[in-house]
């Protein structure tokens, strides 16, 4: 009984559909940002991940190092 009110509030379809035009541009601007921000996540992971590989191998590497001279 109080849904359908309180959900009238909300929803409004104009009977002029160019209204839809500014909606359709602010949220195609927003999904271009969100897409730009999840590549640049993306990219600064893998950046990230690269590093942390490397420094896993570095470490190994002198681990190993460290055994075969104390041996």
């Amino acid at each position: 009984m109080f849904l359908p009110s309180v959900l009238a509030l909300f929803l409004y379809f104009p009977e002029d559909k160019s209204e839809y035009i500014p909606a359709a541009i602010t949220c195609v601007i927003f999904l271009i940002g969100a897409l730009l921000t999840m590549r640049l996540i993306i990219k600064i992971s893998n950046r990230e991940a690269k590093k942390a590989k490397e420094l896993e191998e570095q470490l190994t590497k002198n681990q190993t190092t460290e055994r075969n001279s104390s041996s």
